[in-house]
Order: structure tokens, then C-alpha cells, then sequence
């Protein structure tokens, strides 16, 4: 897998080496717990002088966020998009990719929004990568669903991660698929034999998802308590994965996602335009949603356009 330049291994408490080894990576630089996630964990250093205590302020983080001390370096990517590869993969010798979904938009590392294909993303590039991906899962003897995820900028991909789990964002996969990726988890966890040939799996159509929080939507402060009216959206290519009911009350100690929204078209156009009707249409009253936020992206001339970087969200809230 090609990988973003870093450090081999987690970071010493060497002082010297830890500069040393920025300036032969090349600042900007950013420091991360390996035992991180959720965007947790992360502090990006533009020059020798913050590097040190960088390192130590990011140690005692991940030290009291995941019972892990250990970071370590990487090259920070100005501009970079958020690419991630679906793969399937039985361990029997059979494992197939799924296309890609562009998570480009983000805020504190957390993903606000997804969408398939990604725009701008050449077939020969998806193939590359997606060839990539299987290989990897022959390679390693990968039983399961999973997700490789890169960052991309100027037509280059670099590793992060691999999820070996559902995601959140699965469901535009499965939209421009029609492949359901729960019941082939399933199928899989229970010996069954891959059913698909990589031949078999056909690209139609684009798909958004709008991740719907339960928050405010300029604060972000988290917005728990009973919903008093709940109202889902509908219609042709219109998808709402929720729990909620009129008279749930939404919990203190979770994650803030109470829904996901979903829609498709035959092109990118159709389901951005079917995605401004169904927030229209949606109705979660009692509590603070982000659903204002997704109204605003929708109408971004920006995100319109396509292929916006992972630092998008967090400038424009910036200006606001």
C-alpha cells in the first residue's frame, strides 16, 4: 500500500531524532496516537519550534482518551481528499472491491457528509486502487467486509487505515451497487463463499448521505432529550436509516447520530437535488439537529462543483 511519509514505528522520547526526523519528512507534520480514532488524538505542527511539546501534549492525550501513550509522524497533506475503498473478502481465496466513496467532508476529523463516486475519480484510477485493495486481502488472508481508506491529492493515494467493519457510510455503496454489504458480512462470518465475481458489480447512478446529529448546528453542542415530532422523508431515491420515533428521547452518553439520509440519482445533479427536497421534508422537533448545516452544504457552490478537500468544512465554518 503507498503510504503518507512518516516515522517507522511510534516516536522515541529523543528530542533530537523526533526533529531531525520533521525536517527530513518535511514540515507541516502532524503527530498521532496509534491507539487514536474518532479524530481524537491528532495536533498538526508547521515548524521545530511547537514540535516538541506537540508531542508531548498529544502523548498525555492519547494517554487519557485510549489507556495509550504511544504516536507517532507523518507527513500533513495540505489539500487532500478523503477516499475510501469497500472491499469484500471471504479468506477462501475469493475478495472484491466496491468502488470507492469520497468522506471529504469533515469537521474536527469527524464526517459529516458522504457521497459515491467520488467526483473527479477517473475508472482507471478506481481501478488501480481497487485492484490494490483486493490484492492486499488475498494477500493477508482478510475474512469480512472492510474499508482502506486514503487520503488523495494530485492523483496520488496514501494508506491511513483499514476499518474491518461496516461503516457508517455503507449505504451509498450499496445504492449505486444494489449489493445489500450487511447480509454479505453475514454470509461471510458464516463460511459461506464470496457469491460475487469482481466482473458482477456494477457502478450505476450517485449517492449521498447526510449524517444527522443530534446537535446544534452551529455550535455543535450536543442536543439530547425527546423528540416531540418526527416526520421521515420519502419519495423515489430517498432513504432514511434511523432508531427514531415521535417520543424517543435521544440519550446523553452516545454518539450524537440519530439518522442517516440518503439519496440516489441517475447522476450527481439528481441526488443532490432530491437530497434538498428530503431536508426539506424531514421534521425532528424537540431537539437541535444538524440538518441547517446540510442545508447549507447542498446549496455550497463549492461542494456543487465536487472534489472538495478535508479541511473544506472546518475554513467555511471558520469564516461564519
Amino acid at each position: 500500500m503507498p503510504c503518507v511519509p512518516g516515522s517507522d514505528g511510534p516516536l522515541t522520547d529523543d528530542p533530537d531524532k523526533n526533529l531531525a526526523m520533521a525536517e527530513e519528512i518535511g514540515y507541516p507534520v502532524i503527530i498521532k496516537a496509534s491507539g487514536g480514532g474518532g479524530g481524537r488524538g491528532m495536533r498538526v505542527v508547521h515548524g521545530p519550534a511547537a514540535l516538541v511539546n506537540a508531542i508531548a501534549l498529544t502523548r498525555q492525550e492519547a494517554q487519557a482518551a485510549f489507556n495509550n501513550s504511544m504516536v507517532y509522524m507523518e507527513k500533513f497533506l495540505q489539500n487532500p481528499r478523503h477516499i475510501e475503498i469497500q472491499v469484500a473478502s471471504d479468506g477462501q481465496g475469493h475478495a472484491i472491491h466496491l468502488g470507492e466513496r469520497d468522506c471529504s467532508m469533515q469537521r474536527r476529523h469527524q464526517k459529516v457528509l458522504e457521497e459515491a463516486p467520488a467526483p473527479g475519480l477517473t475508472p482507471s484510477l478506481r481501478q488501480a486502487i481497487g485492484t490494490r485493495c483486493v490484492q492486499a486481502c488475498l494477500d493477508m488472508g482478510y475474512r469480512g467486509v472492510g474499508t482502506f481508506e486514503f487520503l488523495f491529492e494530485d492523483g496520488h493515494f496514501y494508506f491511513i487505515e483499514m476499518n474491518t467493519r461496516i461503516q457508517v457510510e455503507h449505504p451509498v455503496t450499496e445504492m449505486i451497487t444494489g449489493i445489500d454489504l450487511v447480509r454479505l458480512q453475514i454470509e461471510i462470518a458464516a463460511g459461506k463463499p464470496l457469491s460475487l465475481t469482481q466482473d458482477q458489480v456494477q457502478f450505476q447512478g450517485h449517492a449521498i448521505e447526510c449524517r444527522i446529529n443530534a446537535e446544534n448546528a452551529k455550535t455543535f453542542m450536543p442536543s439530547p432529550g425527546k423528540i416531540e415530532l418526527y416526520h421521515p422523508p420519502g419519495g423515489l431515491g430517498v432513504r432514511f436509516d434511523s432508531h427514531i420515533y415521535s417520543s424517543y428521547s435521544v440519550p446523553p452518553y452516545y454518539d450524537s447520530l440519530i439518522g442517516k439520509l440518503i439519496t440516489y440519482g441517475q447522476t450527481r445533479e439528481i441526488a443532490i437535488a432530491r437530497m434538498r427536497n428530503a431536508l426539506n421534508e424531514i421534521i425532528i422537533q424537540g431537539i437541535q439537529t444538524n440538518i441547517p448545516l446540510h442545508h447549507d452544504l447542498l446549496n455550497d457552490a463549492n461542494f456543487v462543483k465536487g472534489g472538495t478537500n478535508i479541511h473544506y468544512l472546518e475554513k467555511k465554518l471558520a469564516k461564519e
